[in-house]
């Protein structure tokens, strides 16, 4: 009964078609930058088109969570590369050949497909007027320009095979380097703000900005041939699928990638149309003009929206007001509780999020998922606590004194006297609490996209990938005037 419950409360959202059960859709992973999105979707509709229901999970962070995500069942394939499997994924381990990879993906139930056709591997690049003006042609060159600014994509500033063993291979003396998202960092070398950032070479940005890539000439980047994961029971719950997104296997050229990636980025046309028109090109499948939506309605994701706010607030009402209360009762406890609540506030909440995702996934036999709407509520509700508890407490503990005094001298037990006196009169103060709780969470729940949980956050962060202001502005108007 327990662990129905439990289940229940964490997985069943106000909105209709999500699942957690066995009968769930086949989900389909994505990283935050575009290639990794336009990849999904033509996944995602490979498997519609084998009659599938599909859910492509997008932009829902970096490698480590998407390939924790597969381990973990939360999502049944995703877009990959060689080079992050073998430097990344298996760090620890020397792993010489696609074999290897391929043993070592196995021994955690996990397939790798033959290369997608293409090799995207990382890259530095410069601003070309910049680099004729400084004689940088190669990454050997920059020993000579300590005082150059570097802004590398977040993941690059910490992996194997980005900057720290790049710094040591070329004996680079720079310092004043950055972590920047991918897209942002475009914008930023074209403003002059930075001097230097990682591409990966697909990047339709490169032509669009002119830039120079720098010749690695000592080949310390490897090769990153695209591949797709997929879980090993997949065959058997979805063979048809499987059949249709291995179809990919040779057929995506380094040239069509870029020109998809183009389309994407620059262009701004819709991955779904993107994706669409590359199956009708390559592989002869007719689109879905059903699909051909870029983000979904305003309704929808106002539904998604408000579940995350309601569920959390609802949670930390529940929770917030009682522990508001015995912390006025009990002094003695009182720097304890606010002083935990407080702590709560202080976390990142990236940081929550990815720690909730690791503490759900041993949740995993209940029934529980550990992306998506689970950890979002969870850390939702946690944020909520400190604005409704220490309002609570301040609002019971300023009662003068001489009224606690009479209803005391009325005879009314201490229940009766929290019920019919204290509470009412420290009304004003908890729901001023509860209204600041709220304001927040539906600011933050837009991170909640990150994870896979939906709201105005799909927008927002789809917009930020896309350098497309409309699209940021259909997240963050709605959520403003939401709270």
């Amino acid at each position: 009964m327990t662990r129905s419950l439990l289940a229940v409360l964490l997985c069943a959202p106000l909105t209709a078609g999500a699942k957690c059960d066995d009968g769930e859709p086949l989900r389909v992973g994505s990283k935050q930058f575009t290639e990794s999105v336009v990849l999904g979707e033509i996944v995602a509709q490979l498997g519609r088109h084998a009659g599938a229901q599909v859910e492509h999970r997008r932009e829902i962070g970096g490698t480590q969570i998407l390939f924790n995500a597969l381990i973990h069942g939360e999502i049944d394939v995703y877009a990959e590369y060689t080079g992050t499997i073998r430097e990344e994924i298996f760090a620890q381990r020397s792993l010489s050949d696609n074999d290897a990879v391929r043993e070592a993906l196995a021994a955690q139930g996990i397939q790798m497909s033959k290369p997608l056709g293409f090799n995207d591997t990382y890259a530095l690049g410069m601003n070309k007027q910049r680099a004729i003006e400084l004689g940088i042609r190669t990454i050997s060159d920059l020993r000579d320009r300590p005082e150059l600014r570097f802004g590398f994509s977040n993941e690059f500033m910490d992996r194997g095979d980005g900057w720290p063993s790049l710094r040591t291979r070329y004996g680079l003396p720079q310092l004043d380097v950055r972590g920047l998202d991918h897209d942002i960092a475009y914008r930023a070398l074209a403003r002059d703000s930075i001097d230097l950032m990682d591409l990966y070479s697909t990047d339709a940005e490169i032509q669009y900005y002119d830039l120079t890539v720098l010749q690695d000439d000592l080949g310390y980047f490897r090769t990153y041939y695209a591949v797709l994961l997929y879980r090993s029971d997949l065959r058997e719950r979805a063979p048809r699928a499987v059949e249709e997104f291995l179809r990919l296997e040779g057929r995506i050229s380094e040239a069509q990638m870029i020109a998809m990636n183009k389309r994407t980025k620059i262009d701004r046309v819709p991955d779904q149309t993107v994706a669409a028109d590359f199956l009708a090109e390559v592989l002869e499948i007719e689109p879905d003009p059903s699909l051909m939506s870029r983000y979904g309605g305003i309704w929808r994701t106002t539904i998604e929206h408000l579940n995350l706010v309601g569920k959390s607030m609802l949670a930390g009402v529940l929770v917030a007001i009682p522990l508001g209360v015995w912390a006025a009762k009990r002094p003695k406890m009182a720097h304890v509780i606010l002083g935990v609540v407080g702590v709560i506030q202080t976390i990142p909440a990236l940081a929550l999020l990815v720690l909730l995702m690791t503490l759900l996934y041993q949740l995993k036999p209940l029934g529980v998922e550990a992306l998506g709407e689970p950890p979002a509520i969870v850390a939702l509700f946690l944020y909520s606590l400190l604005p409704m508890v220490r309002n609570t407490y301040t609002g019971l503990h300023d009662i003068p004194m001489h009224i606690r005094e009479s209803a005391e001298a009325l005879g009314l037990p201490p229940l009766a006297r929290l019920r019919v006196v204290e509470l009412p009169m420290a009304s004003r103060t908890i729901l001023a609490g509860i209204k600041t709780a709220a304001v927040i969470n539906v600011g933050f729940a837009t991170l909640g996209a990150l994870i896979a949980a939906g709201g105005y956050g799909q927008p927002i962060l789809t917009g930020i990938r896309l350098n497309d202001h409309r699209l940021i502005l259909y997240g963050a108007v709605p959520a403003a005037v939401m709270a």
